[in-house]
């Protein structure tokens, strides 16, 4: 009997040993971790504007510039990201900028790997008249005041010159407060500036979340699929 204690003692032993030195032998895969509130330049490819946009409309976007970790492209340039225009507001007559939100909800490496999220923009490019709000992510179209004032102006001295041309100096002056209270009323009658995002305009996405990514799927020598969650749209998913 103890023969068989004995004996059963040592092949667990050996068993347990075997399966330890399986379990050292297994190299641990590396992951690489973009961390929330990483900034990613981005490059737009459809212009979006408040004239024509409606809310659900996507937007498509590029990266410019790489994501690197630990000296490896862990997002490379001509990544795609997708958004939504979640809200449009036009402009009003009176008062009122145009206002836009705009939302990005994915990134697919050249590869074909996918992430999803929920980010807002970070900053818009100087050329862009607009002004941004980081903390809604809302884009406002400008205000517009010197055109308005220069409608006015202009409404003015058309007046006073046909005033003038008609009745001399007196004409003038009743000519360029005729003109100016036309060019009042146009102001009044019509809508401040859109707010858009042209066709190559950049800006920056932060991120809401940390996007966390294995080594086989930076892989791109190719555009095999990896391993994770296949979405509808065929691309290989993790939230």
């Amino acid at each position: 009997m103890m023969t068989k204690v004995l004996m059963a003692l040592v092949l667990m032993g050996g068993t347990a040993g075997l399966t330890a030195q399986q379990t050292e032998s297994q190299p641990v895969e590396r992951t690489y971790v973009v961390e929330t509130g990483t900034r990613i330049l981005l490059n737009l490819l459809n212009s979006v504007s408040t004239k024509t946009a409606a809310e659900g409309d996507r937007v498509y976007l590029a990266t410019g510039f790489p994501v690197l970790l630990g000296g490896r492209v862990v997002v490379p340039p001509g990544s795609y990201v997708a958004g939504t225009v979640t809200s449009v507001k036009r402009a009003g007559k009176m008062k009122g900028r145009a206002e836009l939100y705009v939302r990005f909800d994915s990134l697919t490496l050249p590869n074909g790997v996918t992430r999803d999220f929920r980010s807002r923009p970070g900053s818009l490019d100087g050329s862009n008249k607009g002004e941004l709000d980081r903390t809604e992510g809302k884009i406002k179209g400008d205000s517009d005041k010197i055109g308005d004032t220069s409608k006015v102006g202009t409404g003015a001295g058309w007046g006073a010159m046909v005033g003038g041309i008609s009745s001399g100096a007196k004409g003038a002056g009743i000519g360029a407060a005729a003109g100016a209270a036309a060019g009042l009323i146009g102001v009044m009658m019509s809508r401040g500036p859109d707010a858009m995002l042209e066709r190559g305009t950049t800006l920056e996405m932060v991120l809401d979340r940390d996007l966390s990514f294995t080594a086989d799927e930076l892989d791109f020598g190719g555009t095999a699929n990896v391993s994770g969650h296949r979405g509808a749209d065929g691309l290989n998913r993790r939230k």
